[in-house]
């Protein structure tokens, strides 16, 4: 194969496969004096070129868990967004896709998953912003943010009610949570929600409501806040 097909192929697969927004703008976060001049194919060559993991942006409504949580927030449309333990941006990326102009904040404990997220801010994603602190105590005041999520992060908690607080004080409106619904070989995952528990996990920290879906292998439950008549 030529070098000229070899990069037909990969723009192919950018446009097709990544975002190529988000990826462009982590190649500029990671080289911000290399890549002034730089196109948005040619940020995506190059930083293939200087070995960026760009599959991290790859698209992934296609997953039932994401388009779930996608939907539901459609219907909430926010207004301001914090994501409780981000990690890699799985539901990160879609989420900034789908919602143009949201303002989102990350917060990531992780020190090497955070610096990739502020990677993508510094290459000019300005309306997200990232945190790096202990999900389960985020400096921020109480009804900081319109809706806060928290979507596959309950079950690597020792203790998932005290983020399901923090959670609810952080929102005004509605936190949204996703679990996995049955046991898995992640190590990682130390507790196992069914609809009721993780139901019952969000009524007891101050949610009015929750409304409770199944998806693939996994819940998603929608908290909303403060009187179930407003």
């Amino acid at each position: 194969m030529t070098s000229s097909n070899k990069n037909t192929s990969a723009d192919q697969f950018a446009a097709e496969h990544l975002y190529p927004e988000l990826a462009a703008a982590y190649v500029r976060g990671n080289f911000p004096d290399l890549t002034a001049n730089l196109h948005s194919d040619e940020l995506l060559a190059f930083g293939r070129g200087q070995g960026l993991k760009l599959h991290r942006f790859k698209r992934t409504m296609g997953l039932p868990r994401v388009t779930a949580v996608i939907g539901a927030l459609r219907g909430i449309a926010p207004s301001s967004l914090l994501d409780i333990g981000t990690g890699r941006g799985v539901f990160l990326w879609p989420l900034l896709d789908e919602f143009a102009g949201l303002e989102v904040t990350a917060v990531e404990q992780d020190e090497r998953r955070a610096a990739h997220l502020q990677a993508v801010r510094d290459g000019g994603i300005d309306r997200l912003t990232v945190l790096q602190c202990d999900a389960s105590c985020v400096p921020l005041a109480d009804d900081a943010y319109d809706v806060v999520t928290v979507l596959e992060v309950l079950e690597h908690q020792h203790d998932p009610a005290g983020l399901a607080r923090e959670a609810v004080r952080l929102a005004s409106r509605f936190v949204v949570a996703s679990v996995p619904s049955k046991d898995d070989d992640n190590p990682e995952h130390i507790q196992l929600f069914t609809g009721k528990t993780l139901q019952k996990l969000l009524m007891d920290a101050g949610a009015a409501s929750v409304n409770v879906s199944y998806v693939l292998n996994h819940i998603v439950a929608v908290a909303r806040l403060g009187c179930v008549g407003n």
